[in-house]
């Protein structure tokens, strides 16, 4: 089976012909400096926003001096918020009011965190969910619906609750270390699809057999 064209901004066709409005290949609905996508990572949402940037991750203004970065093959739904480093608050102080943010002369120059935030390959984020500045998560990892993600997430990890917690991997130790180590999501886009039934079977030792020399 073909995979899906990275390069189409609506990737799914209805039983109509037409193209649902709601899944977007975000690599080719998001223009913005600040963003790295990788390709076949999709959003979904009931009322698709014009912006799909500014849905996702408000606080991700263009010039600010951080990056939100998601890998290959995630799979966003309805509701993921990305809060990015730029919407913190200095806490050093006295108090955690923004004074320089009012002041143009020194607005370009304070951002008390520059912390990355950086989505994995292969990363399904439920719906609802909330990822806040910095947080790291791993290849292959589940973040439940509703769940609060700070830190960093293990691959393959599934992660629940508020505050956000591992409650189980998906795979044993030896099969993650095993698909860290294949990438399958790095491979050329015939092999991956060749993969397929492999990926949606769960069958390792055929994802193994197929790798790239």
């Amino acid at each position: 089976m073909p995979l899906p064209n990275p390069a189409l901004r609506n990737p799914i066709q209805l039983p109509d012909g037409g193209a649902h409005s709601g899944t977007v290949m975000l690599s080719q609905a998001i223009d913005h400096p600040n963003f790295q996508i990788g390709d076949y990572s999709y959003a979904s949402d009931f009322a698709p926003p014009q912006d799909w940037a500014s849905h996702l991750a408000p606080y991700l203004f263009a010039g600010a001096r951080e990056r939100l970065v998601i890998g290959r093959f995630c799979q966003i739904a309805h509701g993921v918020r990305f809060i990015t480093s730029a919407a913190n608050h200095a806490q050093e102080g006295l108090s955690c009011y923004p004074f320089p943010v009012f002041d143009p002369s020194q607005m370009a120059d304070f951002q008390p965190d520059t912390r990355d935030t950086r989505i994995g390959h292969d990363v399904w984020i439920g719906y609802g969910a909330l990822v806040l500045p910095g947080a790291r998560i791993g290849d292959g990892a589940i973040i439940g619906a509703g769940a609060v993600v700070r830190g960093s997430v293990p691959p393959y990890a599934v992660v629940m609750g508020n505050p956000g917690s591992v409650q189980r991997c998906r795979l044993s130790k030896s099969q993650i270390s095993r698909l860290l180590s294949l990438k399958w999501w790095h491979w050329p886009q015939d092999l991956i699809a060749q993969a397929e039934p492999a990926l949606l079977s769960g069958d390792l030792d055929m994802l193994e057999s197929l790798a790239p020399n």
